[in-house]
């Protein structure tokens, strides 16, 4: 029987004639049909948002985005829980950036694996060592896109609950 968790996919930014492609391949990843509500995004001029919650089996996350990859004018998250046996995780996208991968614990901190640790600390110069740490972070990513999530603060969440 497969284990159930959830998640929740922001769309940061998109170009209005992106918003059905997004909702297209999000449905196709979830196995349902994907209607989403769009509300303009006020950091930049043509620019929309949205966000919705999903549930489906593990590795629903991670498939939901990979189908919105490849997308140059696109920002958007997808989380999804721990759940029996799986870490969390966190996905990322922002168009200069690409994609960030994290791994996630239950209690939504970003878990950092011990060699990528030990790796940055046996470079020895701490500039470097930082640097390192704040990749494995997404540091960059959380900067570029806290703009556009604070930006959404006043946006409903919707659940969508995959069929089957």
């Amino acid at each position: 029987m497969p284990v159930v968790t959830r998640g929740v996919l922001y769309v940061h930014s998109a170009a209005r004639a992106l918003c059905p492609h997004v909702e297209w391949a999000a449905g196709r990843a979830l196995g349902v049909r994907v209607d989403l509500t769009w509300t303009p995004q006020p950091l930049g001029p043509n620019l929309y948002r949205t966000d919705m919650s999903w549930q489906g089996e593990q590795g629903t996350g991670a498939r939901l985005a990979s189908a919105l990859r490849g997308w140059a004018d696109l920002r958007y998250e997808v989380t999804e829980e721990p759940s029996r046996g799986v870490d969390g995780a966190r996905f990322s996208h922002v168009p200069d950036l690409g994609l960030f991968h994290a791994v996630v614990d239950v209690h939504g901190n970003t878990v950092v694996p011990e060699d990528r640790v030990r790796a940055a600390l046996a470079l020895g110069d701490p500039a470097e060592v930082r640097r390192r740490l704040e990749l494995a972070l997404g540091e960059a990513w959380d900067r570029e896109l806290e703009p556009f999530r604070h930006a959404g603060d006043d946006a409903q969440v919707r659940w969508l609950h995959r069929v089957g």
